[in-house]
This record gives structure tokens, C-alpha cells and sequence, in this order.
């Protein structure tokens, strides 16, 4: 994606207000059914204040109406079920401190089983390059089922130019059943487990798959997750050796010594890298953008995002499981999806 002029600023707030087709809204403080809120009516820079729509936080609503700006892509067919219907801006004149912009799109579940979604989207200037990116995850949407929602970024900054246009850059959707959590109610399983942002440099890739006892009773683990990669579409990906170990991608990974026995007491975590390579030679370059995971051969599958970018490689390494001694409460970690 083209590079802004000027460092974009961060996200102040990305917030997803959902009012499904149907009964099923969102608002403020209260679950399904609470009564549609319009995002129009909130400040995107007064969320760090007082909270986000989602949360039990009061939330700013002031008056006054936000300019429409052109979308040429408004009623054009959806990209992979998501449409952006329109564009604002919110300025003083709408009881906003400073410049916000805001985003109203559609989401349809075009699959065959009920999915949560992460959509990324990308807020451009007049040139089409990017002014800040937004993204939020749509949790349990239903087959056939078309939910409304806006996503908002807070003001640029400086000399960063003005919004003038907006995009779908990314699609994600998994499973609700193998959808990962970082924080929320515990699954019935007793653990929790998703990926980390992870880290890249050189073309060395290093995942890290994260496993929180969130149950009552210990866990126990001896090994190697067990991994599946799949591609957009949620197929598998067939020719990609999965190697026990991480020392055959980079020597200098660390903690690769093989499995020991761990036990988990509630509340305690354990860590497992993914690490890879993106080297392209001659061949196809794979690239995948899930992975299912098994914690445990008697575990449910949970399917998160690391993005595989596996060149000509044809090779993913993952690590032993080993305790997080660095864990900390997960609420406060950015997880994939």
C-alpha cells in the first residue's frame, strides 16, 4: 500500500457499531437487542476519554451533522460481502474538538456456517495514498445474515493530508467455533489461544501462538502444537513441510530444545513460535493466511491469522510448547484473529 507523506498518526479509536438486519443491535452498555445507536452521533477523539460504543463507558454525543464526502465506489458490488456505503468527516461543526472521519459499510456472511470476520480498511488522501487504517473483528455472524457498521479514525496530524477516500484492504473470516480469544469468557475448553502480531526482519518470521489457561484445574502439555494451513478460502494447503522445531528456519530463535512436560494452574500461559522464512526462488511463492491449531491431540481446533508469506520455501517451523513466565492478563495483548 502506498506511504502517506507523512507518518500517519495512530488510530485514536476503531470502533465497530453493529445493527444487524433484523432485531440484532448494539449500543452503549448493553448487549443484542439494546436499540440501534447511529455512530454518526459519537466523537471519535473523545473515545479515549470516556470509552468506546462497546463499552459500559458513557459515551460522548454531540450534536450536529457530519459532511458527506464522494464515494465513486457507493452501491458498487461488495468486495468478498463487505460494501462501504459512505464517508464522513466530523469537525467542530459537529460538536467534535477536531477532524475525525468515520465509514459506513455493509457485511454479509456469504459462507455456509456462522463466522467472525476481521476487516481491515484504509482511509486515503486525494493522491490514494494512506492517510491511517483502521481495523475490527465482527464476531458470530450467521450464514446469509447482513450486519451495518462504521469504523472511525481519530484526526491526522501535522502535515498529513486530508481523507478523501476510503477502501477495503483486508478480509478475514474464521470459523465461530475456532474463533481465537484473548480475553472474554473463558471457552469450554478451559483455555484460551491465539496468535501475537509477531515480528519480521531479514525475511525471518517469527510467530508467537499463545495458550491461557482460563479453566479451573491444571493443564498439562508435552510437544508441538499441531498445525493445518489453509488459504483464503479455507483450503488446505498441500506441499509446506511442517518441521518440530524452529532451529531448521534460524538458528538464533532460542528455546528450541525440544518438548518438556508443562503444567499450566489456572491463570498461567504457555508460548509455541511459528517462524519462517519468505525467500523466493524458483517456483510459486505460497502465501496462507491461516493456520489451525490443535493445543493438544484431544483439543478442539482453533484458527488464527499469521499471515504466511512462505516465499519458495515450503517449510513453517514450529516450537515446542514452553511456560509464558512473561504472561500477563491478555485483555491488554494485540491478538490476531
Amino acid at each position: 500500500m502506498p506511504t502517506a507523506s507523512r507518518t500517519a498518526p495512530a488510530v485514536l479509536a476503531a470502533t465497530l457499531l453493529l445493527a444487524a438486519c433484523g432485531t440484532q443491535s448494539v449500543s452503549p452498555g448493553g448487549g443484542a437487542g439494546s436499540g440501534p445507536v447511529r455512530a454518526e452521533a459519537l466523537c471519535p477523539s473523545d473515545f479515549s476519554r470516556y470509552g468506546s460504543p462497546t463499552s459500559s463507558e458513557p459515551s460522548v454525543r454531540p450534536s450536529g451533522t457530519p459532511t458527506a464526502l464522494p464515494l465513486p465506489s457507493v452501491g458498487s458490488t461488495a468486495e468478498d460481502g463487505v460494501q462501504i456505503t459512505a464517508l464522513y468527516a466530523w469537525g467542530p461543526e459537529s460538536g467534535c474538538a477536531g477532524v475525525a472521519y468515520s465509514a459506513d459499510f455493509e457485511l454479509t456472511n456469504q459462507q455456509k456456517e456462522t463466522a467472525t470476520y476481521t476487516a481491515t480498511f484504509g482511509f486515503l488522501s486525494a493522491s490514494g495514498g494512506a492517510v491511517d487504517n483502521a481495523e475490527h473483528t465482527v464476531k458470530a455472524v450467521a450464514p446469509g445474515r447482513t450486519v451495518k457498521g462504521t469504523v472511525v479514525i481519530g484526526e491526522p496530524v501535522g502535515n498529513a493530508p486530508e481523507v478523501t477516500g476510503v477502501k477495503v484492504i483486508k478480509i478475514r473470516s474464521v470459523p465461530e467455533a475456532e474463533a481465537s480469544s484473548a480475553s472474554g469468557t473463558c471457552p469450554k475448553s478451559g483455555m484460551r489461544l491465539y496468535a501475537d502480531q509477531g515480528d519480521a526482519a531479514m525475511g525471518l518470521r517469527v510467530v508467537g501462538l499463545h495458550l491461557v489457561n482460563c479453566g479451573t484445574g491444571p493443564l498439562q502439555l508435552n510437544g508441538y502444537p499441531k498445525l493445518t494451513i489453509q488459504d483464503e478460502d479455507h483450503h488446505t494447503v498441500d506441499g509446506v513441510q511442517i518441521l518440530q522445531g524452529t532451529d531448521q528456519i534460524s538458528t538464533g530463535l532460542g528455546g528450541d530444545s525440544g518438548p518438556q512436560p508443562v503444567v499450566l494452574r489456572p491463570g498461567e500461559a504457555a508460548v509455541a513460535q511459528l517462524a519462517w522464512r519468505n525467500t523466493t526462488q524458483a517456483g510459486a511463492p505460497v502465501n496462507a493466511p491461516y493456520v489451525r491449531v490443535w493445543a493438544t491431540p484431544a483439543a478442539d481446533p482453533v484458527t488464527v491469522a499469521p499471515e504466511l508469506d512462505l516465499g519458495t520455501t515450503g517449510k513453517l517451523g514450529v516450537g515446542a510448547w514452553r511456560k509464558d513466565e512473561t504472561h500477563r492478563d491478555p485483555a491488554s495483548t494485540t491478538a490476531r484473529p
